[in-house]
C-alpha cells in the first residue's frame, strides 16, 4: 500500500512541478523575449484607428523591441520606427499643429502616428502582408510591385516581394502578432 500511495504523491508532486515550470518559462517569454510596454496606449490608439493591438505590439517588438529612444542607421526613430518626413506627413494629416521631431520619442506620440499610419496604409492595401510591405519597404514600392506582373499576378497580392529585408520583415511581424495574441490576447 506504501509503495502505491508513494507513486500516487510522486505523480502528483510531478505534475504540480511540470505546472509551476510551464508558468514560470511563460512569465519569463512574456517579459524577457516578448515584453509589453505602453499597453495603455497602444490599446488606446488601436482601438481610435481600428488596428489589431497584437499587430502594433509585434511592430513595435520587431522595429524597436520596445526601446523608446532607438534610431536607425536611416534616421528612424522610436518604439515604431518612423521616419521624421512620414511623422510631417503624418501630422499634417492629423491638423497637429506643433509637430517637431523631438516627439517621436515620446511613446504616445510614436504609437499614435505609427497607429495611424497602418489604419491609412489599410485602407490603401486592406490586406496584412502588403502593409507589413509598405510599412518596412515603403507604400510606393509595393504600389509599383502591385502593377509588375513578375512580383504579383493579380495586382491585389504579391507573389514576390523583392526586397529580402521586407520578405524577413512580414515573417517576423506575423510571427511575433501570433506570440502577442497568445501570450496577451489584445
Amino acid at each position: 500500500m506504501k509503495n502505491k500511495s508513494s507513486d500516487i504523491l510522486s505523480a502528483i508532486i510531478l505534475i504540480i512541478l511540470i505546472l509551476v515550470i510551464t508558468v514560470l518559462s511563460i512569465k519569463f517569454v512574456k517579459e524577457k523575449i516578448y515584453p509589453l510596454k505602453y499597453k495603455e496606449y497602444i490599446l488606446m490608439y488601436c482601438d481610435d484607428y481600428n488596428v489589431d493591438p497584437n499587430l502594433v505590439a509585434a511592430i513595435i517588438s520587431v522595429e524597436s523591441k520596445f526601446n523608446k529612444d532607438v534610431v536607425s542607421s536611416k534616421g528612424a526613430i522610436g518604439l515604431m520606427q518612423i521616419l521624421p518626413e512620414t511623422a510631417i506627413w503624418i501630422s499634417q494629416q492629423n491638423s497637429m499643429k506643433e509637430f517637431e521631431e523631438w516627439m517621436l520619442y515620446t511613446p504616445e506620440v510614436n504609437i499614435k502616428m505609427g497607429t495611424w499610419y497602418i489604419n491609412h496604409l489599410y485602407k490603401q492595401f486592406e490586406d496584412i502582408d502588403l502593409i507589413l510591405a509598405a510599412y518596412n519597404g515603403g507604400s510606393g514600392n509595393v504600389s509599383k510591385w502591385l502593377e509588375d506582373e513578375k512580383y504579383s499576378k493579380d495586382g491585389k497580392t504579391l507573389d514576390i516581394v523583392p526586397f529580402k529585408e521586407t520578405r524577413e520583415y512580414i515573417k517576423k511581424v506575423n510571427f511575433r502578432r501570433k506570440v502577442y495574441k497568445y501570450l496577451y490576447d489584445l
